[in-house]
């Protein structure tokens, strides 16, 4: 199988499906604006961020103190790569001046040595790179540059390119093993990848060398983290983390040691796509095994039905093997967008499929949950089973919210979201020198180079209506055509035998040789409603079922099946029925209909306990995605049902 795939320019490809083509046109439309009215201060009914103010302040241009969260700054950085995404996408042109306006404030803000950091500017400028555990002065950094690349990108403009540059050069400068620099890594892991994405387009080796660096210094002895959290003797920026464990940092061994996906989930996800980009780019294979280690661990053991991962609402991290709450989980947008970077990377560095139908598993579930379908409401927690009284302030389900929120004080999963979709070309297509890979059936066109020509594809997906992907190729001299076969498929058939069809390849993938000139044919999936069980070690989950169909879980909301969802038992053998979409939901996506039955406790008296007495009732139960919830008010959500045997 071919390894070492690449992105094609999302320039060149545009979304036009029936579900995730609403959803990316909010992001221009809806999320942008909204974005910038949180930046600015001036949405109605939200705490302020004091995002832009901040950056004037370091320019020099408002005398005040900075106020927010120590990497606040990441909020403006995150808007500025999802409107370069949607330039990209041809959504988002509109925006092009106000960015332009943002990158002169950040210019003006950026230090004469290339120094970027509101905080550390205006409040500590004695504190920089003294505090790297706590301080994300390098997470703020990495989302800086990942803005950059993408804008020059979209817009071919350098300004920002330079400034990025200029923070890079000085930061390869201090960080490393020389004479006159620091050894030392970040406590919050993105400076890496970004860094290899400013090598990329640069060609300025130092900066891959400098994300390697941070990789390979990690958990090395002497320890760096330990070192300095020991001497602070307890924590500067966040209480929370007051004698917390090196594994929290994935700083307790060297990286090319760890085996197992361990602290803070996002933290896993980001340190994870820097290993697999820097073991493609070098071609490291220890490095490129300890990654697929931790992917292994995190996805075979230690996630959710849904994609979610970091099952702890305590410092957002992993736990142990199959441990898996529903009611009082995290499982942080972030953390699965985190999920879907490495999976894409580590399917690009093997040319292996299967890592996409986790990318496919978290991109239609925990990552569109995040967001409501009018694009301004957004979840940072998802849980598998919500009842809106128990989510209570002040108690241990105080992180778990009954509805999306306007904003968030620690506002990283909304622009996070916003950036993923924007940029959601780069999970449906991959290329190789004579290939064009298929990773995700979202309707969509997308042109680029081959080394034999030009191609253009054409998708329209119907998969999650009738299993149905049209694909027409128009190719100059031909080439391959490569195509995930999902593992939920129960069959699949192509309609034109006029195409060679090679068999699959060792990665998984169904390879058509294609013609020169145009080609068409219909690719049917096998898709139907099925009950899934977890495996027997999720204590949480014995002797219930979760419904699924493709890539999609659904759940039982109360407005379709009353209160008290606990009550209810299906059973397995039962018919599930496809119903018509619910006209106030998008996408097209059939609702699920099956009998089930309701066990009512019946305790006379009134008590709080009596003898075993009950009674049951029939229901015809009504499920929906699980992405969707939430969009038609506040009421108890539930995805593992209990299962009747007798």
């Amino acid at each position: 199988m071919e390894r070492n795939l690449e992105s094609p320019d999302l320039r060149h490809i545009h979304i036009t499906d029936k579900l995730f083509g609403e959803y990316v046109k909010k992001v221009s439309e809806v999320m942008i604006p909204h974005l910038w009215k949180i930046l600015n201060d001036t949405l109605e009914d939200a705490e302020p961020t004091y995002c832009i103010r901040n950056f004037r302040i370091a320019a020099g241009e408002i005398e005040d103190e900075r106020r927010g969260v120590v990497f606040q700054d990441t909020d403006l950085y995150k808007w500025l790569e999802m409107v370069a995404y949607a330039i990209a996408g041809g959504q988002g042109k509109e925006y092009e001046k106000l960015a332009d306006e943002v990158i002169e404030l950040i210019s003006r803000a950026q230090e004469k040595d290339g120094y970027l950091n509101t905080y550390f500017t205006v409040n500590a400028p004695d504190r920089k790179w003294k505090n790297l555990a706590e301080g994300h002065e390098l997470y703020t950094a990495g989302h800086m540059i990942e803005a950059a690349v993408a804008y020059y990108g979209a817009t071919g403009k350098e300004k920002i390119l330079r400034i990025a540059e200029k923070n890079a050069d000085l930061i390869c400068r201090r960080f490393g093993t020389g004479e006159d620099q620091m050894r030392g890594c970040p406590g919050h892991q993105e400076i890496e990848l970004a860094l290899v994405k400013l090598y990329r387009v640069t060609g300025k080796k130092e900066y891959f060398e400098t994300a390697k660096y941070f990789i390979e210094e990690r958990g090395k002895e002497p320890n760096y983290l330990a070192g300095e959290i020991a001497g602070r003797k307890g924590p500067e920026f966040f209480p929370e983390l007051k004698n917390c464990d090196l594994a929290y940092y994935q700083a307790d061994m060297p990286v090319k040691e760890q085996t197992e996906a361990v602290g803070h989930a996002v933290r896993v996800m980001y340190m994870c796509a820097a290993m697999a980009d820097i073991a493609k780019e070098c071609q490291d294979e220890e490095l490129l095994a300890a990654c697929m280690r931790i992917w292994e661990s995190a996805t075979k053991r230690r996630m959710y039905i849904t994609g979610g991962i970091g099952s702890s609402g305590f410092r957002e991290r992993f736990t142990t093997d199959f441990d898996l709450p529903n009611a009082t989980n995290y499982s942080e947008t972030c953390a699965s967008v985190g999920l879907m970077m490495v999976g894409q990377r580590l399917a690009m560095a093997t040319g292996d499929a299967a890592y996409y139908d986790v990318v496919e598993q978290a991109l239609y579930n925990t990552v569109l949950a995040g967001i409501n379908i009018r694009g301004d409401r957004y979840f940072y927690v998802n849980p598998l089973e919500v009842v809106p009284q128990f989510c209570t302030e002040h108690t241990y389900m105080d992180h778990v919210k009954c509805k999306r929120q306007k904003w968030y004080n620690v506002a990283c999963c909304p622009p996070n979201l916003g950036r993923t979709l924007a940029s959601l070309g780069q999970y449906i297509y991959a290329q190789g020198k004579d290939s064009i890979y298929i990773n995700q059936f979202i309707s969509s066109d997308m042109e680029t180079q081959l080394q034999q020509g030009s191609i253009r594809v054409e998708m329209e997906s119907e998969l999650l209506q009738n299993g149905r992907v049209q694909i027409k190729a128009v190719t100059e001299n031909g080439g391959k055509l490569k195509i995930r076969i999902p593992k939920y498929a129960e069959g699949w058939e192509v309609s034109d035998s006029s195409l060679k069809n090679c068999g699959q390849d060792a990665g998984g993938y169904l390879v058509l040789e294609l013609p020169a000139g145009s080609a068409e044919f219909t690719l049917r999936f096998a898709i139907s409603p099925h009950w899934i069980c977890a495996n027997p070690e999720v204590k949480e989950d014995n002797g219930k079922t979760a419904l699924v169909r493709g890539p999609m879980v659904y759940c039982l909301e109360e407005i379709d099946n009353g209160r008290l969802l606990s009550q209810i038992y299906v059973d397995a053998d039962a018919a599930v029925k496809e119903m018509p979409p619910m006209e106030n939901l998008v996408g097209e996506v059939p609702t699920l209909t099956y009998q089930g039955l309701r066990v009512k406790n019946v305790v006379t008296d009134g008590s709080l306990y009596g003898r075993l007495a009950y009674e049951t009732e029939k229901v015809t139960c009504k499920a929906i995605p699980y992405c969707m919830w939430n969009n038609r008010g506040e009421g108890e959500m539930l995805v593992w049902q209990k299962v009747k045997i007798l």
